[in-house]
């Protein structure tokens, strides 16, 4: 029956063009603006770890002193570089890391290239098998070699394509701030979005282009970005070992929950310890919350994409106010067809059906055109300065969605057309041919 419904759906649609288009045209800008946004909202709102994100956890302590403390409130966002080396020594989770954004000169061996600056992460060796970063050469460099301040770098496809042609580097030297270090990696291409690892940077650019070590990185004296806070007196030297300044992310691997519930504990002791020892001054305020917890807490979808979100929204529901009467119209107008109909022994039952398949199919009609629509909104969106900008494609997932809500929106305006057309008398449209 739905093929025969579907055959008298375009037959409906050649005897009354004008309308059709009318219907289609308003899904298409409902679904084309709504689409847009909401695959800009999917992209910046996803898990940037699908699989992992649910082990990885961002620990936070509360190392200020008790100017302006607040009872309850959030304590600080990164941690001290003590507790972060601290943290990191004793080893409590099944992998950990320390971190920290700079900027380095590059000295490129090709005549041909001039030296250039790049954005650095200074970090530690379980960064990479924590972040299950992909390697197209080589890997990372190993705990002893973080001890030993060793001088390694791993490096992005994108640096080793404009450095060594895309070759195989691993072993080669790069210098970096008048130093040679030795590649013992070259990532392959690998953007989370967003960059939940720290996000008091750009939250959706590029992932940075060169990682050493930390220890190498602060015995160089390599300049750092990003976020600090300090609070008393740090002699001048914000980033030395005990200094009173907040300036680095710590993320911890916990596999089970009871790791996790342990791990938690073990922060609060911590906490206890450094108070006892005359570091901390505020009482124990901890916390402990997983990639998605931690993208949520930060709100790092931006306030004007789910304005747009909803504002896209609310004009599809305007689409589906103009469609619903312009269908109901239709229906109305063909009364008389559908009393002949009933009078032959359709049921409304039928009629019903019918009129959605009608209404279904205007809807995929208005899901292609709408697809269009989308697209070029989405070629929009990545023409905007935001770092997001480039990211805006459509995914399978997305690409689906597009017609199931086309199709949905449009069986949606139907309803009260496809009810009205069931209920008509068919005597009545009998008596009055």
């Amino acid at each position: 029956m739905f093929g025969y419904y579907f055959n008298l759906a375009l037959r409906s649609f050649r005897r009354n063009k004008m309308l059709t288009a009318l219907m289609v045209v308003a899904i298409a800008l409902g679904i084309g603006t709504s689409m847009t946004t909401l695959t800009v909202f999917y992209i910046l709102s996803g898990d940037p770890l699908p699989g992992r994100s649910q082990h990885l956890f961002y620990p936070q302590l509360d190392p200020s002193s008790m100017d302006g403390y607040i009872a309850g409130e959030e304590p600080a966002e990164q941690v001290t570089r003590f507790d972060a080396e601290k943290l990191l020594r004793e080893k409590k989770g099944d992998r950990q890391a320390l971190m920290t954004g700079g900027g380095v000169a590059i000295e490129p061996q090709n005549s041909g290239l001039r030296p250039f600056t790049s954005d650095a992460r200074y970090t530690s060796a379980d960064f990479f098998a924590m972040f299950d970063t992909p390697f197209e050469y080589g890997n990372a460099w190993t705990a002893v070699e973080d001890e030993g301040r060793a001088r390694v770098a791993v490096i992005s496809k994108e640096l080793n394509e404009k450095l060594f042609d895309g070759q195989n580097s691993v072993g080669r030297s790069i210098r970096i701030e008048q130093n040679d270090f030795r590649i013992v990696g070259v990532l392959k291409y690998w953007r989370p979005t967003p960059r939940f690892y720290d996000l008091n940077s750009d939250r959706y650019g590029e992932v940075e282009q060169v990682f050493l070590p930390f220890s190498t990185a602060v015995d160089l004296k390599f300049g750092r970005s990003g976020s600090m806070d300090c609070w008393g007196d740090s002699n001048n030297d914000e980033t030395a070992l005990n200094a009173p300044c907040v300036w680095m992310q710590y993320w911890v691997q916990l596999d089970t929950p009871e790791k996790v519930s342990e791990y938690k504990q073990y922060l609060s002791n911590y906490s206890d310890q450094q108070r006892q020892a005359g570091r901390y001054e505020r009482p124990t305020n901890v916390r402990l919350r997983d990639v998605m917890g931690w993208l949520e807490q930060n709100r790092v979808v931006p306030n004007d994409v789910r304005l747009q979100t909803w504002l896209a929204f609310g004009f599809l529901l305007v689409c589906l106010v103009n469609t619903i009467g312009l269908l109901l119209a239709k229906f109305m107008r063909r009364s008389g067809e559908i009393g002949v109909r009933r009078a032959l022994g359709a049921s409304r039952r039928s009629i019903f059906a019918q009129a959605l398949v009608e209404a279904g199919t205007v809807g995929l009609a208005g899901g292609v055109l709408g697809l269009g629509l989308a697209m070029l909104g989405l070629w929009a969106v990545r023409q905007q300065p935001a770092s997001y900008a480039a990211l805006a494609h459509l995914d399978p997932v997305m690409l689906l969605t597009t017609f199931a809500l086309a199709i949905f929106a449009s069986l949606l305006a139907g309803l009260l057309p496809a009810w009205r057309a069931c209920q008509v008398a068919p005597a009545l449209q009998l008596k009055s041919q």
